[in-house]
């Protein structure tokens, strides 16, 4: 740096010195917020003097490691201050520093990061002794001495008062929460609040959600666990069977995150080393029930989405399996046995083994699916997240009569023209088609809606009958048709007057008046819907004598009309931008693009 020839005598004094500057800082009481003091960077602290003379006193320093971090200057704070600042964390003191150029804060920022990032990363005594049993693993006296003389290493009811693992200073966490090591000294309080608490499962989500939020502590977790569910050769032999296991719900917690997520490669040979060790120690059987299906679980997770719903935990802490509810067209389901890793292609390849169909040309998925609409589920995707993504809408709202649920349904219609009338799949392909109809995706003139109206009557129902309860309208007819009958019929009545838009806008008289354009509108709506149920109802009562069967094949028949005939809809949202000669279709929910070649 160049400095004034009369503050060369820096460079005799600190050989080391990178920066110097006034800048203020932030002091805590008195009624100055911000003073002025002469700071001074060097390769291995910040320092601030009460001035840059040669008998100035040092008033503080922060010393600087690979640990420390700082927060770069922000317009936010400049449009509140005046000022632009940069915050500089250390182990015991932050420094909040301002100055009134953007230039120079970003020069000190980068000086003081540069000295942070040329120091040798700091280790922690549990990654230190990691170490030494990684490199003595094959030499059980070394590790079991490791172990008995190191009790950071071992099962604890004292409080932790640091990270096992090195993390940075500073709060630098989001969604509500505090700097990372806070959160790290909070976890292990919660996991020892596992012991005491009757019902586990509430505490379990949480950690798993803090986890889920924020990655770095994943390990740090799995390194808390590790040493709580860890014992000496010594404390086996003297523990009898009798005496109840503590460290049984840390296991239950370990099966829980080895299901949800992967530690880094060093923690997971860590944890590998553990199980494998603790199987040899003979500590419980039950223990030993959970070494060997925890090793099982990290060969198959990967990374979940969502917490593990409150059924999953409850089956994983008996290291069980749970039963999954999957409907499929018409009034029929079937529970399907999942685990944790089990994904949406492994249970459509066990619901057609058991409906029969894994010799079918056609091809099959699960839909997510609900009173209002359905998506198709990706075959790659965990089944246990969906079914958590269903409790967490169901608890958000709860009396909601669109509650989600699974269905297994033609996914790609390959072949139509073979399927066996006496066969489950027929079944499929009449009630899919069905859902078609009513969504409006058939394109077909109004006389055959209302003979497919007719036809789902029969084949639910049988002959017609005035005491047979049917089911309602929009069950049977699209009700967009209904709609465009309801508004084609003027919404005013013959003789009222009509004024310019603007002169009764925003008046009393025009909110009453769109009041009563509703009223009719709704009105015709329910005459439309009872002119086309009366439409209906007659040809219901022609169609006495078909059967179900002959029911379901006159509808398909009629279905069949349309050239586009077992294609699969989706309604997705697209815009379209159009050149010379490609067109490039966007896909506005997950932004998806394709491209159109021709004119």
């Amino acid at each position: 740096i160049k400095l004034p020839a009369w503050l060369w005598w820096w460079r005799d004094v600190h050989v080391c010195v990178v920066f110097v500057c006034w800048l203020l800082r932030e002091v805590q009481g008195g009624w100055l917020r911000q003073r002025r003091f002469w700071f001074v960077l060097t390769t291995d602290s910040l320092d601030y003097y009460s001035g840059p003379d040669r008998d100035a006193r040092r008033l503080g320093m922060l010393v600087l490691t690979s640990l420390c971090s700082v927060l770069w200057p922000d317009k936010h704070t400049y449009k509140q201050t005046g000022y632009w600042s940069l915050t500089v964390y250390g182990r015991k003191h932050c420094y909040r520093l301002f100055t009134k150029h953007y230039n120079e804060a970003v020069h000190w920022a980068c000086a003081v990061q540069k000295v942070i990032d040329s120091k040798a990363p700091v280790e922690t005594p549990t990654q230190l002794l990691i170490r030494d049993i990684e490199e003595n693993k094959f030499n059980p006296e070394v590790v079991e001495h490791i172990y008995e003389h190191n009790p950071i290493l071992r099962y604890t009811q004292s409080p932790l008062y640091a990270p096992l693992l090195p993390f940075p200073y500073g709060n630098m966490a989001s969604k509500g929460y505090t700097s990372i090591r806070e959160e790290a000294v909070r976890l292990f309080n919660c996991l020892q609040q596992l012991e005491l608490t009757r019902e586990p499962i509430p505490l379990i989500q949480g950690i798993l959600q803090t986890c889920l939020d924020l990655r770095p502590l994943r390990d740090e977790l799995y390194c808390q666990l590790i040493k709580q569910t860890s014992v000496t050769n010594l404390r086996v032999q003297t523990q009898t069977q009798t005496q109840p296991n503590p460290q049984l719900r840390y296991w239950q917690l370990l099966t829980c995150m080895s299901c949800t997520f992967l530690p880094s490669c060093s923690i997971l040979r860590y944890l590998r080393f553990h199980l494998k060790r603790v199987q040899s120690l003979h500590v419980d059987p039950e223990v030993e029930s959970y070494a060997s299906f925890i090793a099982q679980a990290l060969e198959k997770t990967r990374g979940r989405e969502c917490v593990p719903s409150w059924e999953e935990i409850q089956g994983l802490m008996g290291r069980q399996e749970i039963l999954c509810t999957v409907h499929y067209p018409g009034p029929g389901c079937c529970q399907i046995p999942i685990t944790s890793h089990t994904t949406a292609n492994e249970v459509v390849r066990k619901m057609a083994e058991r409906l029969g169909l894994q010799d079918s040309r056609n091809t099959f998925a699960l839909f997510e699916q609900n009173a209002c609409w359905e998506k198709a589920i990706g075959g790659s995707t965990i089944i246990a997240d969906v079914i958590t993504r269903f409790e967490n809408l169901s608890a958000k709202d709860p009396d909601s009569d669109c509650q989600c649920r699974l269905c297994f349904k033609l996914y790609c219609l390959l072949d139509t023209d073979n399927i066996s009338t006496d066969s489950i799949e027929y079944l499929f392909l009449y009630e899919q088609c069905h859902e078609m109809v009513v969504r409006g995706q058939l394109p077909a003139c109004e006389d055959d809606l209302l003979s497919l109206a007719a036809l789902r009557l029969q084949c639910l129902l049988g002959d017609f009958s005035a005491l047979s309860p049917y089911p309602p309208l929009e069950q049977l007819f699209p009700a967009e048709v209904v709609e465009a009958r309801a508004l084609l019929a003027p919404v005013d009545p013959p003789g009222c007057p009509s004024f310019p838009g603007g002169l009764l806008a925003g008046t009393l008289w025009g909110h009453k008046r769109r009041q009563e354009q509703d009223q009719r509108l709704r009105a015709r709506l329910r005459e439309e819907g009872a002119v086309v149920m009366s439409a209906i109802l007659e040809r219901w009562k022609a169609l006495a004598g078909y059967s179900r069967r002959d029911s379901m094949a006159a509808y398909l028949t009629i279905a069949r009309q349309w050239s586009g005939f077992g294609c699969t809809l989706y309604e997705v949202d697209f815009y379209i931008v159009s050149g010379s000669h490609n067109v490039t279709v966007f896909n506005i929910d997950n932004n998806k693009k394709c491209f159109l070649s021709g004119k």
